[in-house]
C-alpha cells in the first residue's frame, strides 16, 4: 500500500486493525476517532481529550439521573454537550478538512455533523442508552430509542429534534423533488460505519482539492477498518494510478476483485487493470 509506514503510522495501523476485529458494541467510538485524529497530530497526547469525554459522560449522567425517559435522555445530552460546552456546527466547517478531526473538534467546540455526532453517540453508549447514527443522506443524524419510542436529532444544529416533515424536506433538497422517505433512511449505522463516514468526509475533501497522496493515507485507514470492502480497494487503486504508483494500483485493484460480487464493476476493474499493465515498462 505504498512506502514503509513510520513507527507512529504503524501504531495507528495496529490500533485500527484491532478495532476491525471487534464486535460493534465493543468499539469505543471516541477513542477510535481520537486515534484517527492523531494521524495529523502525532505530537499530541489523547489523554486530555479522553478526560474531557469522561467529563461529558459524568455530567450527562448527573443531569439525567438513574432512570431517565427518552426525552430526558435527549435533554441531558443537549443541555450538557450543546449548551454547557457549546458544541455546534457552522457552515464554514463543511469546507474544513480539520472539522473531521476529533481533537480539533473538541478544541474548537465545532465540527462536521458526524464528528459532533460521535460525541453524542459515544456518551449515550457509555451510559447504556440505545443511540446510533442513521443512514440518512446528506446530513448525519442521530436516533435515540427507549421502550419502543424513538426520536431523531441533529448534532450539527445543537441537538435539534427532526421530524418526518423535516427529513422529507431535507431529502428533496439533497436528492431531488421526487425523492421520498423510505425505511432504509432510518436504518441504524454501526459504530464502524460511523467511523468510516467520518474518514470518508476527509477523503472527499482532499480529493476535491487534488491532494491525491494525502487522500491515499486516508483511504488506507478505511481499509484497515474494513479490509473486505471492494470499493475502498478500488478507490485506493485509482488514487495510486493518479500518482503513478502503477504496480501498487494494480495490486489494489486485484484485491478489489477478490471482494467484489457485482459483475459490471468486476468487468470495469478488470479492464482498468489491463490498461495499467500496458503502462508497465
Amino acid at each position: 500500500m505504498g512506502s514503509t509506514p513510520s513507527i507512529p503510522d504503524k501504531f495507528i495501523e495496529h490500533g485500527l486493525r484491532a478495532v476491525c476485529g471487534l464486535d460493534d458494541d465493543k468499539i469505543d467510538l471516541a477513542d477510535t476517532a481520537l486515534l484517527l485524529a492523531r494521524g495529523d497530530r502525532l505530537h499530541m497526547s489523547p489523554a486530555p481529550y479522553q478526560r474531557h469525554i469522561s467529563q461529558l459522560v459524568s455530567s450527562v449522567r448527573d443531569y439525567a439521573g438513574s432512570t431517565p425517559n427518552l426525552h430526558l435522555q435527549h435533554e441531558a445530552l443537549v443541555q450538557i454537550i450543546a449548551r454547557r460546552y457549546g458544541y455546534a456546527g457552522t457552515e464554514r466547517d463543511f469546507a474544513d478538512v480539520e472539522a473531521a478531526n476529533l481533537m480539533r473538534v473538541i478544541d474548537q467546540r465545532a465540527g462536521l455533523p458526524v464528528a459532533l455526532g460521535i460525541l453524542y453517540i459515544d456518551v449515550g453508549r457509555k451510559l447504556g442508552w440505545t443511540i446510533c447514527g442513521i443512514n440518512f443522506p446528506g446530513r448525519f443524524l442521530i436516533r435515540l430509542e427507549r421502550e419502543g419510542s424513538r426520536i431523531m436529532f441533529d448534532p450539527f444544529e445543537r441537538g435539534a429534534l427532526v421530524d418526518a416533515a423535516t427529513l422529507r424536506c431535507r431529502l428533496k433538497i439533497f436528492i431531488g423533488e421526487n425523492a421520498e422517505l423510505t425505511p432504509n433512511y432510518y436504518d441504524a449505522m454501526s459504530a464502524r460505519d460511523v467511523l468510516l463516514r467520518l474518514i470518508s468526509n476527509i477523503r472527499v475533501r482532499l480529493v476535491s482539492r487534488g491532494y491525491w497522496r494525502e487522500a491515499l493515507v486516508v483511504i488506507e485507514k478505511m481499509i484497515f477498518l474494513q479490509p473486505t470492502n471492494a470499493k475502498f480497494w478500488r478507490d485506493q487503486g485509482l488514487l495510486q494510478a493518479r500518482v503513478k504508483h502503477v504496480q501498487a494500483a494494480i495490486a489494489s485493484l486485484e484485491e478489489s476483485l477478490k471482494w467484489c460480487e457485482d459483475e459490471p464493476s468486476r468487468y470495469k476493474t478488470s479492464v482498468l487493470i489491463q490498461e495499467l499493465r500496458w503502462r508497465l515498462p
